[in-house]
């Protein structure tokens, strides 16, 4: 893949918030020492390098009841060294749609011989694991595991750390395109190969959100929900910086990756806030505004990389209950963050009443946390989870 490098940074503290860089080949093909030189804005990453960081990676997909073609899809377009996690929140009854998910994984690898994991979200236990290990962050009033997304890569990046990987990445399964699934990837692999640092965010910026309508194709640039969420999380920084800027463009893209190194630091938040609320509590924890609790981390820094796709972003259409749920719940992470200037909470708060999704004398909602991971016996952790599961299932 050939990329340049950043043309903007914004330095927040230990934090390198990279401007958008360009994809211009998506395979620049093998190493040859007989090229000529790269430019100093340009960086070409050969096969041999994101081959070598694929195999240390794990790719998770959260489903929750998508249509089996577009998770085969899915499945289709994620390199074949790289381990895939599907972590399904799918109803069980009255159809047993987690059933008919793992049989098509199943049948998928029967041809591709690849490793991969599927885990129901609701599995028993799962939640018997995380008792174990003394981590209930994930569990509701009655002791079970949560719904949400964000509950659902929680568990994939525990699965990735049990599985031994170096890096976990993140695929949303809706996707109808999968030579889009598979350029995301190579994004996660350039931007690591890039990177100055072990602790590494790799964020996909899409060039296009297509809308299909009776007239046509409408080339988008931006979903409704992810321009608001990328003008508050700007607006975040500038009350800090004094400065106004437009340096994060992906406060919503479900299409990312960490260093594990990085992932196991941070905090979570539930649902649909957990993309934007990755940002956020990058800026609470090494923004250099409260003490910090990781030195190492604060040293070496921590680089957050944010690349363009060359293929427009085809998703499955959920509906306007869908996209109020990730207004409220995103904008709410950036409401209830120690970070949050006083004037931005009231813009958030106005512009939440005027689409009617709050009430004028309500907040929104503050979603429930998750601690960082890094404490997590994770070989107790297996040991119990493997003894205990009804629904994990490993392909080697």
């Amino acid at each position: 893949m050939k990329l340049d490098v950043p043309r903007f940074t914004e330095r927040f503290g230990s934090v390198s918030l990279h401007g958008v860089q360009r994809v211009y080949e998506l395979d620049s093909g093998h190493k040859n020492k007989n090229t000529k030189t790269e430019s100093e804005v340009i960086r070409s990453i050969d096969d041999e390098i994101i081959s070598k960081i694929e195999a240390e990676m794990a790719i998770v997909i959260p489903i929750k009841g998508e249509r089996l073609k577009l998770l085969e899809g899915v499945l289709s377009g994620i390199p074949h060294d790289c381990l895939t996690i599907i972590v399904s929140n799918s109803p069980r009854e009255p159809i047993d749609r987690y059933k008919l998910e793992k049989q098509a994984f199943e049948q998928f690898n029967r041809f591709t011989e690849k490793k991969s994991v599927i885990i129901h979200q609701k599995d028993p236990g799962l939640a018997k694991a995380l008792e174990a290990v003394d981590y209930p962050d994930l569990f509701d009033s009655e002791g079970k595991i949560r719904n949400g997304k964000g509950e659902g890569m929680f568990i994939g990046m525990l699965l990735s750390k049990m599985m031994g990987k170096k890096y976990v990445g993140f695929v949303d399964s809706d996707n109808y395109v999968p030579g889009a699934v598979n350029e995301y990837t190579k994004i996660f692999s350039s931007g690591i190969a890039l990177s100055s640092t072990p602790y590494t965010m790799v964020r996909v910026s899409w060039i296009y959100k297509p809308k299909i309508s009776e007239s046509g194709v409408r080339f988008s640039k931006l979903g409704r929900v992810s321009e608001m969420t990328n003008q508050f999380l700007n607006l975040m920084i500038s009350y800090y910086t004094g400065f106004e800027t437009e340096v994060i463009r992906t406060g919503n893209s479900g299409e990312h990756c960490m260093s594990v190194q990085l992932a196991e630091l941070l905090t979570y938040s539930s649902g649909f806030s957990i993309e934007p609320y990755e940002i956020v509590n990058l800026l609470e924890q090494f923004g250099g505004i409260t003490p910090p609790e990781h030195k190492d981390t604060m040293e070496k820094g921590v680089e957050v990389m944010q690349i363009e796709t060359r293929n427009p972003h085809f998703h499955e259409e959920k509906g306007d209950l869908h996209i109020k749920e990730m207004f409220s719940q995103g904008w709410g992470s950036i409401f209830h963050s120690k970070l949050c200037h006083p004037e931005l909470r009231e813009k958030l708060k106005a512009e939440l009443v005027s689409r009617g999704i709050l009430d004028k004398v309500k907040e929104p909602p503050q979603l429930p946390k998750m601690r960082p991971f890094i404490d997590i016996d994770i070989l107790k952790f297996e040991k119990i989870l493997k003894e205990q599961t009804n629904s994990l299932t490993i392909f080697e």
